[in-house]
């Protein structure tokens, strides 16, 4: 089967496609016209699917013979920016954009459709093709697995086109690769007065200080130096006036890291500062704390299979190295619930002045890189149920 070749064939679809998604794009669960053409392309090809979580897309493509069964995944949402990019496939709806590529995951999986639609019969097992709403609210993949998307799914694989990655190669390295991405809010409980009477109240403001330089300690003094981790907060909201001793202050922050063993300690940690510091003031602190999604941790056999798979498509050259990042990925659920790997497929190309990050207002992607991801989605499936 030359995957590559018939990559190559639909590679004007996939452009056009990438194109059409982006002039339209949809914030979190409201890929309505997204979904529906997602839906209208697989029937064009006949393959049958179901809609699920509300604007999410599962369709089922069931080789020649019975064997596995393999996730594809893409995410369809867009986000709240302004596009200042001047192309003729410029955003239509104002304030919103496919600032993180998500227009070309799902083109490249309805390309795949349509690729291993066409070899069906050569395959051994089958394929489940996840189009996924709402990964921008870290929301979409939980809810999908909710309603069933991963049940006798032996495998999955997920693409990310990646900013920081060079138009031409992957990276699909084993081990953790994204961070868990949580968030939490602070509130501290004082007593309100004059802002020349202070010994008369418990200043919530001064309160909330110490608990974010207090927090800064976390990272430093009780996580090893030999993992990563973060703590930031973000938000620090506190007073009405300046004259007033502010009897309330709300923190709120995230939280980062790739050991799940560290993810499930910081919650306490948090908690114990903040309730601690407050007290020493006098003050009153609690913590609310929302797990967003786990690190994403790319399995060892999986990752080997997709390093194959790039070789066979793109030889050896087009294999790349990059650092985990300490962004956040819902598909990190997936890999709760079968082994798998995200790949992150290169769209840099400083030449063509495609090198802007993502979520920025000039965020683009060398359109090229498009036909590889489109493969290397086919590539995996097929490889993944060889395996025995």
């Amino acid at each position: 089967m030359n995957i590559k070749g018939l990559a190559e064939k639909h590679k004007e679809y996939t452009i056009n496609m990438r194109r059409e998604f982006h002039m339209y794009p949809e914030v979190s669960w409201e890929e309505v016209r997204t979904s529906k053409r997602v839906q209208e392309e697989l029937n064009k090809i006949n393959v049958p699917f179901k809609i699920i979580a509300k604007t999410g897309v599962v369709a089922t493509i069931k080789g020649g013979q019975k064997g596995k069964t393999v996730a594809l995944r893409a995410d369809m949402d867009a986000l709240q920016v302004q596009e200042c990019n001047d192309v003729p496939y410029k955003s239509k709806n104002d304030g919103v954009m496919h600032a993180c590529g998500h227009d070309g995951h799902t083109s490249m999986l309805l390309t795949a459709a349509k690729i291993l639609n066409e070899v069906k019969d050569n395959i051994k097992g089958t394929i489940k093709l996840i189009f996924q709403p709402a990964e921008e609210l870290a929301q979409g993949a939980k809810v999908m697995i909710k309603e069933g998307v991963m049940e006798g799914v032996d495998g999955v694989f997920g693409i990310h086109l990646w900013s920081d990655v060079e138009a031409g190669t992957v990276s699909v390295e084993e081990g953790p690769r994204m961070a868990s991405a949580d968030l939490f809010k602070i509130t501290v409980k004082g007593l309100g007065g004059h802002g020349s009477l202070p010994h008369q109240g418990i200043d919530a403001v001064v309160v909330a200080s110490a608990i974010v330089m207090d927090i800064q300690s976390i990272v430093s003094r009780e996580i090893s130096p030999l993992e990563s981790a973060v703590v930031s907060i973000g938000k620090f909201q506190a007073g009405t006036r300046f004259n007033v001793i502010a009897n309330e202050a709300i923190l709120e922050g995230t939280t980062r890291c790739f050991d799940p063993s560290i993810r499930e300690k910081l919650p306490g940690i948090i908690e114990r500062i903040v309730t601690n510091t407050a007290r020493s003031y006098r003050a009153e602190g609690s913590v609310e704390y929302t797990l967003g999604t786990p690190p994403t941790i790319n399995e060892k056999k999986s990752s080997k299979i997709a390093t194959k798979a790039v070789e066979k498509l793109y030889g050896k050259e087009a294999v790349a190295k990059l650092q985990k990042i300490t962004g956040g990925e819902d598909y990190a659920m997936y890999l709760e619930k079968a082994p798998g790997v995200i790949a992150f497929v290169g769209i840099r190309n400083e030449e063509k002045g495609i090198c802007h990050p993502h979520h920025h207002e000039k965020f683009d992607m060398d359109e090229d890189a498009l036909v590889m991801g489109s493969a290397l989605y086919a590539q995996y499936a097929i490889d993944f149920l060889k395996e025995e």
